[in-house]
């Protein structure tokens, strides 16, 4: 390294992905974007998170040969909160409703957020205005011994609490003081109404908090352990940086963390300002588009996994399509399509790198039997998380669970019924259990295409795969390459279906991925019928992930543009952590309960005034005071804040009338670095 990048501060940026662990080392000397000086890949061990993020973080270090001690700000993007929505996964929490009736669960896919989850209803609650109804928690309190005993965390939610959360604070107090878990009120993470969508955001926010707590501790503890004494920064979906401590308590606002970092990376390594980005990584693929040099944010909150949250994040829609996705074949046709996704699997080639014998001896025993069976090439293991988690599993569930173990058991050994399968898939939901099987990465593989894990496993599940049957009966490939092929060949048009369908989306069509389906199979394909049909993208894509290469070679003619690939698509996520700035929002909202009182909600106060004036004045220092201390939380203490105003105001008789105002704080700057 030159003497002026020695004198530079360095900032390394970590990516937790759901298969891989990246780390790049980065300067800001170099030029105008700066320099990598290095980068590096692990495997994500979710078992102990630690141990992939040392693999990457310590071979960048010896790439560079760069002190520890020189980096001054790490910062981390992570997919870990998008895969467990998108997976279904998380821990067991309680959701505590205040206010609400048994009704309101139907509404904002609540009851399916919920599942098999704890709820207890309590009265109380408030009005528009901040009223209060009368609020017995005496049911909450009786039930919290035995609720936290089989929880790993609470969410509660009260009726207008964003208009006055004091219901919410009572019953977080007396959780917390008698149970001392984790408890998430509605009100701290958004100050929008819409009380079934907000408890629903609380949910997932209070189910993601062991897994993100655990990578943020596996993250800390590594970097104390080498010596890194520089502060902690994690993404957020809408691309902001924000502390390791803020984090920890919002982790909801992770969702789409690596997938808004990687828009900030491909807009610095590309410097294209508009663009369609597709970032691949091995369970989701990600697509979002970037609009005269910046993404574009989903005014109505990101919806990951099915579910429409309150968080504000980049305008990204996340498809269950990846590397590691599963593998599976159409039923009932005659010639069945090859279905990618959208949960992911352990790829067959890295469990045999793994664990070896204890995978091929099984794969082998499969492909001696006379006829192939639907549970072929599939095999369980623990995942390796703290048997706390565990916590709540029903007789059946904590039966089978105890017969899976850190070593891969083949599937069609340990289940003895359909049953048990359902069991198994819940198991694999909370987190519990990994399953292995063929995957596009197996595919490339066994075509020589990809050669990090064990490609002989990977030709064994293909094998496996090759011999199921089609409607009439036959082999639907004839060698493991054939098969291969079509997965590749499959991943690559479904990639371009993406796109085009995020494209439809952002132009406002309905229906779009029945849109982008037929377009693409009458305009690749070249279907005959009377109306011929093309597509094309008005701008290009960048193609982001260490897959990308392969995967989106062919992609030029199936969505009628470039794709760009830039020279570090592999650790964009990364990059993009470390280029980013701290930004973070502070709202109030002024009411008129009667005629000349003016109230004032704004964080965990609510104050009446007799002016108008001196209400919204009382309004803009309030948000200004929480954006400055929320930023000093998030790791900024350069902080620039705007305050903006909205007021909704009729007339009446010549007269002006007022309604409400939204007085809105919002603070961004550079993040701290040590000295």
């Amino acid at each position: 390294m030159t003497a002026k990048t020695k004198s530079s501060p360095l900032f390394l940026g970590i990516d937790t992905g759901g298969t891989y662990t990246d780390a790049v080392l980065w300067s800001e000397a170099g030029g105008a974007n700066g320099k990598v000086l290095a980068k590096a890949k692990a495997l994500t061990t979710r078992h102990d998170l630690a141990v992939g993020i040392s693999g990457a973080v310590d071979a960048v270090l010896q790439k560079a040969a760069t002190d520890p001690a020189a980096i001054k700000l790490v910062s981390m993007s992570t997919t870990l909160a998008t895969n467990a929505l998108v997976e279904g996964q998380g821990g067991r929490v309680a959701l505590v409703m205040i206010g609400f009736s048994e009704g309101d669960l139907a509404r904002d896919g609540l009851k399916a957020a919920l599942g098999t989850d704890p709820v207890v209803f309590c009265p109380g609650g408030h009005d528009v205005h901040g009223n209060a109804a009368k609020l017995d928690l005496s049911g909450l309190e009786a039930a919290l011994p035995e609720l936290g005993a089989s929880v790993s965390g609470f969410a509660v939610c009260a009726y207008f609490a964003t208009r006055n959360p004091a219901h919410e604070l009572s019953a977080r107090n007396l959780i917390r003081g008698i149970t001392g878990l984790p408890v998430t009120a509605s009100h701290e993470l958004s100050a929008k109404l819409g009380g079934p969508r907000r408890a629903l955001t609380t949910l997932l926010n209070a189910r993601l908090i062991s897994m993100i707590d655990r990578l943020v501790a596996a993250t800390e503890g590594f970097l104390a352990a080498r010596g890194i004494a520089a502060p902690l920064m994690v993404v957020r979906g809408d691309g902001a940086l924000v502390s390791a401590a803020f984090a920890r308590q919002r982790p909801i606002e992770t969702i789409l963390s690596g997938p808004a970092a990687s828009l900030v990376g491909a807009r610095h390594m590309t410097g294209l300002d508009n663009a369609v980005v597709s970032d691949i990584g091995g369970t989701t693929t990600d697509v979002a588009v970037l609009d005269r040099g910046r993404p574009r944010l989903d005014p109505e909150g990101a919806t990951v996994g099915g579910f429409r949250t309150m968080v504000e994040a980049v305008a990204m829609r996340t498809f269950g399509l990846g590397g590691d996705s599963e593998v599976t074949l159409e039923d009932g046709a005659l010639n069945p399509r090859i279905l990618l996704g959208p949960r992911r699997l352990v790829p067959l080639a890295l469990a045999g790198m793994m664990h070896g014998e204890a995978v091929t001896v099984e794969l082998e025993r499969q492909i001696r039997a006379a006829n192939p069976s639907r549970m072929d090439g599939r095999l369980a293991v623990r995942t390796g998380v703290p048997e706390r988690l565990a916590a709540g599993l029903t007789g059946a569930e904590a039966k089978l669970y105890e017969l899976i173990g850190a070593t891969p058991l083949a599937v069609d050994r340990l289940l003895t019924s359909n049953a048990q399968n359902a069991t198994l898939n819940r198991l694999v939901s909370r987190g519990l259990v990994h399953v292995a099987g063929f995957t596009p990465s197996d595919a490339a593989h066994v075509l020589g295409k990809q050669a990090n894990w064990d490609a002989a496993t990977a030709r064994l599940g293909a094998e496996l795969f090759a011999r199921k049957r089609d409607g009439r009966g036959q082999a639907i490939a004839a060698t493991p390459e054939a098969i291969s092929e079509r997965v590749l060949t499959t991943l690559t048009r479904l990639s371009a279906e993406v796109i085009l369908e995020t494209a439809f989306a952002e132009d406002g069509l309905d229906g779009a991925a029945t849109v982008a389906h037929a377009l693409v199979q009458r305009a690749v394909d070249s279907h005959p019928g009377i109306a011929r049909l093309s597509v094309a993208l008005d701008r290009p894509v960048i193609g982001l992930g260490a897959s990308a290469p392969l995967h989106y070679a062919g992609l030029p003619p199936l969505v009628g543009h470039d794709c760009v690939v830039p020279e570090d698509t592999d650790v964009a996520n990364a990059l993009g952590a470390v280029v980013g700035q701290v930004r973070v929002s502070a709202e109030a909202r002024v009411s008129q309960p009667q005629e000349g009182l003016f109230r004032v909600a704004s964080g965990e106060s609510v104050r009446d005034f007799n002016d108008e004036a001196a209400a919204i004045a009382a309004a803009e220092t309030d948000v200004r005071a929480i954006a400055a201390g929320r930023a000093r939380d998030a790791g900024t203490d350069s902080a620039e804040i705007e305050i903006a105003s909205e007021f909704r105001v009729s007339t009446v008789e010549g007269q002006r009338m007022f309604i409400e105002a939204h007085v809105v704080a919002v603070a961004s700057g550079r993040p701290r670095i040590a000295v």
